[in-house]
């Protein structure tokens, strides 16, 4: 008897008219073989024998489930992501491949997965609705930030750069006086010029900061106090460098500030503080002035034609008392750029009456021929007796010198230092090199340094002060009358010690 393998059973209906498929292995009992029987059992429709109970398809677990649904979303993304990469070239065309992309991946999806199928189901329109791409815009590409000019430099004066000049209040501390920001910028602005008036207005913003300053609790007004006008101090030096007028005036005052007696009230520490500094700038500066004039204007006589350089107010001073005695004698005012301060000087003589001839320096060589005396200001006294004044004076001071016409300094001893220069390199105010421009209707496009700030030959030097060596002057007059350039250094120990 022929025996029916399970590939028999499974190719049940290629076997046309097969009967009951018995079992004949041995040793099976009855009943098995009857289980077997109905196992096998089919139905026959139009002569075709079909098996009914076909092996059922093996059951998928949770895991491989959820295993299989994130594969096919991570291919969905993956898809989604590659057609929104492609740029778009005609719409029509790409809206049409969207949407067949999306039909079909979406049939896919529903076919593939009978649980997406019920969740994801819903009408073809909505299965088929094509995905909204933002199209793409390209950014504007941003403006990076103009990079700074770079400051050139003179190799023999590098060691003079320092911080470029402040010319706003923007970064000023919070314990900075009004009045000292509105000073820092006059000075840097040159409204306030000369060694003279920067040292007056120092003096008088100071008198303004004390009666506004309240002591902390806790601390001593002589002890905070000079903590609290360094903050102004620092804010003038950020604006423009300290003449020596005005370091000798803070050194002055921080020395009265701290041998006040810590128990005197503070209202009465404060009216000490002002009233010394009325007094200084009294004695110190107005009265000194008065008597250098004075004593300057003996010097000329009639028919003198008396030369100068830029602007000093002791000049001035002396001028206009020489005029107002009733003297006959004529003004030659020699000017440089940039700053032509010597213009101020010649239109305030000229407004007394005074007869007035304004050069330029480039001129000197002509008129200094004319000039029986020069009187020259200055911004400090070296202790080796050399002058340390506005650039431009030691050329006047030696022309003169070579024309044998005597060369008279007024200067009074607040000006007066223990420093020693020999030369104007070491010690010196670099100013910005953009002041050497040109300025009025007569500017030339092609002669602007502003030009020239892209060549890399050329580096603008603009130097504020020169040294004048003691052999070119002749006499230097001050408040303790007139003496030699070597007596600098006594007539300074006799004014500190005072």
């Amino acid at each position: 008897m022929n025996s029916a393998t399970p590939n028999d059973l499974l190719a049940g209906p290629s076997q046309e008219g097969a009967g009951d498929v018995r079992s004949s292995k041995p040793g099976k009992s009855k009943d098995s073989q009857e289980s077997h029987e109905c196992n096998a059992s089919s139905t026959t429709t139009n002569g075709v024998k079909e098996d009914t109970n076909k092996p059922a398809e093996p059951k998928i677990s949770g895991a491989e489930l959820k295993k299989q649904w994130k594969a096919e979303k991570a291919a969905k993304r993956a898809h989604s992501k590659q057609e929104q990469q492609t740029p778009l070239q005609d719409g029509q065309t790409t809206g049409g491949k969207e949407k067949a992309g999306k039909g079909s991946t979406t049939q896919s999806l529903q076919s593939s997965d009978p649980k997406v199928q019920h969740r994801r189901g819903g009408s073809t329109a909505n299965a088929q609705k094509p995905l909204q791409i933002r199209p793409f815009q390209q950014q504007a590409p941003q403006s990076l930030p103009e990079p700074k000019a770079e400051v050139k430099k003179v190799a023999l004066f590098s060691h003079l750069y320092g911080t470029p000049r402040r010319t706003t209040i923007a970064g000023a501390g919070k314990d900075v006086h009004p009045s000292v920001l509105t000073l820092g910028l006059q000075m840097s602005n040159y409204v306030i010029c000369g060694s003279n008036a920067r040292c007056v207005s120092t003096l008088l913003v100071f008198k303004r900061v004390i009666n506004a300053y309240t002591t902390p609790p806790g601390t001593s007004l002589p002890r905070h106090l000079t903590t609290h006008l360094s903050s102004q101090i620092d804010y003038l030096v950020s604006c423009r460098p300290l003449s020596v007028s005005m370091g000798n005036v803070i050194r002055w005052l921080k020395l009265l500030i701290s041998r006040i007696d810590p128990d005197t009230s503070e209202p009465e520490a404060k009216s000490e503080i002002c009233s010394a500094i009325d007094h200084f700038i009294r004695e110190r500066i107005t009265v000194a002035g008065q008597v250098i004039a004075s004593s300057a204007c003996s010097k000329i006589r009639d028919g003198d034609v008396i030369l100068t350089f830029a602007k000093s107010s002791v000049v001035e001073r002396t001028l206009v008392e020489a005029y107002r005695q009733g003297k006959k004698f004529r003004v030659i005012v020699v000017d440089s750029r940039p700053l032509n301060e010597g213009r101020n000087l010649a239109h305030a003589v000229a407004n007394l009456g005074l007869q007035v001839q304004y050069v330029l320096t480039h001129t000197l060589s002509h008129v200094i021929q004319d000039a029986t005396k020069v009187f020259l200001g200055a911004h400090a006294m070296m202790s080796n007796g050399r002058l340390y004044s506005r650039i431009g004076t030691a050329l006047v001071a030696m022309m003169a010198k070579e024309a044998e016409v005597p060369v008279i300094v007024l200067c009074e001893s607040i000006k007066f230092t223990d420093k020693v220069a020999l030369d104007s390199i070491a010690v010196n105010e670099v100013a910005p090199a953009e002041e050497l421009g040109y300025s009025g209707a007569e500017t030339h496009e092609e002669e602007s340094p502003g030009k020239w700030r892209g060549s890399t030959s050329y580096q603008p030097l603009n130097l504020m002060y020169d040294l004048t060596p003691e052999e070119y002057i002749h006499m230097v007059i001050t408040e303790y009358g007139s003496l030699p350039p070597s007596s600098v250094p006594v007539v300074h120990r006799l004014s500190t010690n005072t």
